[in-house]
């Protein structure tokens, strides 16, 4: 199936954009792209002769393009669009005015009476399907049930579950009525899922009871109780049992109380006699959150038509998805993965649904889950391989995985040794889609395209329809030069805003300030002349030593290759007689004596791998590094704190996964003052 590979055995050195693997004529006849290619050329009179010519065209004609789209995808409305796109501008843009659509409609049209919908697991819960049967009658019912209690479209549903199908069936069951949903999971505490979900004025909660992690049970029933108190608007609480429940659920002073059990008795409502809310194309969909690193989280707003289209887009050309697939990320009900995974069920294709901790009780246990269940496309992170080549799992010798077709890195940088090591550990015949993209708009931005070569440590290509570029600081753009990350044209799927942001202002400051009328995403990038692409870190992160711009993702690239380093944070100070200070903060492996020896080779190899710029003026050993809950490095506010901005406000500590790690680099600012 493949033409070229670097297989088992090859040395762990491998040069940047070195190939590791090309489609053959087979595979490429088999995607999703040529019948898309070959439908444009037969309905539309398109004839495109790579893959380069029609992404120049979908971020050109746009009207064509997503035109196409709705078309291919037999967008199904209740009343047409009077055109593709009334407005083009940025930000403002309008597409397809006048359609009324439902995005659950879309997904429960793809019920296939004898198969499975979805699949899930736990720690202490083998690989279990749930029928399409199953899940659209309990989408149906409970959507009539909350319409029973009230719910209006556009009134907000929150939840605070885990990543269970319970969170799939109210998630469809609340877009189905037009409602607005949102969701946290529960290893946040109360405080943090409040700061989320208060924004909101939610309606109604969706509670669990607890959940399982790492072998242990967490009991969450008074989280949801101080939860319950912290949201004033809230007029129903559905209560699932998931771990801890005695059947009788808490009650709270003016809310009502209900068991998951309770609220899904009785028959089944048929299909014939539910009608899905039709709304506008922009409707409110789901509300997804920022990070919450400097503040209170930005409540990102997505609509019902814009992430329709931008998921099929997604998923069936830069996954190559098909009917009948099952998809494998690990994620939890906090991040943006967890809406991207719900959506292949727009397709037809089965999410497996992991609860639980991804190392326990060893760290192969996602392969393990991802052989049983049967996954075509498994999605991975770099620190994710980096345990796997750490504990020495070699997937390849321990589990079947001969039904994997594709492996998904996202989440941080791919150098080209992550990229190398699927195909050394993995498997020889195999597809290793990059992709780089962003909860702002819930999708990826460059990615995989199955029809081209695999470089290592490169992103395929850009996204069909995303027009993007590197722009230097002045608003240049350019090739094979690290710069700004930007769309120039809009998406459907952009935010149609923050909630509570009414005039936009929060907005247009956090995308188009600096670049007006062009969206700028936040992450260094590069794109080289044959359009591969390389996204090197959060800009605002950015190492700018003496004018010359770093992306972090180069540090932590040579670093992942030193046995004494187990992770490590980097931030650039700029000092105020114009100079800079970038100190280096290691995590060392276990067992290692972090010397002046350890040191110095970290030194070295970072000047010998790049340039005497990417050597660090400090390197300080520290037991933790701190992340977010989602597992992002605190770059920037580590950053405030050694130039002195108080601990209140250069962090949300809420949204900190490992508030002790703060405490040494507290330390060495006040040591240290900037």
């Amino acid at each position: 199936m493949v033409d070229q590979v670097v297989g088992a055995g090859t040395a762990h050195g491998v040069a940047e954009g070195e190939t590791l693997w090309s489609p053959s004529a087979e595979w490429i006849e088999r995607t999703n792209l040529t019948h898309f290619l070959e439908w444009l050329r037969d309905r539309r009179g398109h004839d495109f002769g790579d893959y380069f010519e029609l992404w120049r065209w979908s971020t050109t004609d746009l009207e064509g393009f997503w035109g196409a789209l709705w078309d291919y995808f037999d967008i199904q409305a209740s009343a047409p669009p009077q055109r593709v796109l009334g407005r083009r501008e940025m930000p403002g843009a309008e597409w397809f005015p006048g359609a009324r659509l439902n995005y659950a409609q879309h997904v429960l049209r793809q019920v296939r009476p004898g198969s499975d919908a979805l699949y899930h697991v736990g720690e202490d819960v083998p690989s279990t399907g749930m029928a399409w049967e199953e899940l659209a009658a309990q989408v149906r019912t409970l959507a009539s049930r909350l319409r029973e209690l009230g719910v209006q479209p556009g009134q907000r549903v929150a939840a605070y579950v885990p990543n269970i199908p319970e969170a799939m069936v109210a998630l469809f069951a609340t877009t189905a009525i037009g409602a607005v949903w949102a969701s946290c999971s529960p290893d946040f505490g109360w405080r943090g899922a409040a700061d989320r979900f208060a924004q909101l004025e939610p309606t109604v909660l969706f509670a669990v009871d607890g959940y399982r992690y790492g072998g242990r049970e967490f009991d969450r029933r008074d989280e949801v109780r101080q939860l319950v108190e912290a949201l004033p608007t809230l007029t129903q609480v559905v209560h699932v049992s998931h771990r801890f429940g005695d059947g009788t659920p808490p009650t709270t002073e003016n809310v009502a109380s209900h068991r998951w059990e309770d609220v899904l008795d009785g028959p089944a409502v048929p299909a014939e006699e539910f009608a899905f809310e039709q709304v506008p194309f922009d409707h409110p969909l789901w509300v997804l959150f920022s990070s919450g690193t400097t503040g209170l989280p930005k409540a990102i707003v997505h609509g019902h038509g814009g992430i329709l289209l931008e998921q099929l887009k997604l998923q069936t050309f830069h996954m190559d998805l098909r009917r009948g697939d099952r998809l494998f990320f690990f994620t939890t009900t906090s991040w943006m993965m967890w809406n991207f995974i719900a959506s292949s069920l727009l397709l037809g294709v089965a999410p497996i649904l992991y609860d639980g901790n991804p190392a326990h009780p060893g760290p192969e246990v996602l392969w393990r889950v991802a052989q049983d269940a049967r996954a075509t496309l498994f999605g991975a992170s770099p620190s994710y391989v980096r345990l796997m080549d750490q504990a020495g799992v070699v997937p390849r010798e321990q589990f079947d995985l001969s039904a994997l077709r594709t492996i998904m890195p996202a989440g941080s940088p791919v150098s080209p040794e992550i990229t190398a090591w699927f195909y050394r550990n993995v498997k020889d015949d195999l597809w290793v889609a990059t992709g780089s993209g962003g909860t702002d708009c819930c999708t990826g931005f460059v990615g995989g395209v199955p029809t081209l070569p695999v470089r290592a440590g490169e992103i395929q290509a850009p996204s069909l329809g995303v027009a993007v570029a590197a722009f230097a600081h002045d608003g240049r753009p350019v090739v094979d030069e690290v710069g700004e990350l930007v769309i120039t044209e809009p998406m459907p799927s952009m935010p149609l805003g923050f909630w509570g942001d009414r005039d936009h202002q929060r907005y247009r400051e956090t995308y188009f300030a600096d670049f007006p009328g062009v969206w700028r995403h936040g992450d260094f990038f590069r794109i080289n002349e044959r359009g591969g692409c390389y996204v090197l870190g959060r800009s605002d992160a950015t190492l700018n030593r003496h004018g010359v711009r770093i992306g972090t993702a180069e540090i932590y690239r040579t670093l992942a290759q030193l046995d004494e380093v187990e992770d490590a944070l980097i931030v650039n100070l700029e000092r105020a007689d114009g100079g800079f200070f970038m100190p280096l903060f290691v995590k060392p492996a276990p067992d290692v004596e972090f010397d002046a020896s350890v040191v110095d080779r970290i030194r070295d190899r970072l000047r010998r791998d790049y340039t005497p710029r990417h050597v660090p003026d400090d390197v300080v050993a520290v037991p933790d590094i701190p992340v977010t809950l989602t597992g992002k490095k605190l770059e920037v506010p580590v950053r405030k704190l050694l130039l002195g901005t108080p601990v209140e406000q250069a962090v949300n500590l809420e949204a900190v996964a490992n508030p002790a790690a703060l405490e040494p680099f507290l330390e060495y600012a006040r040591q240290h003052a900037m």
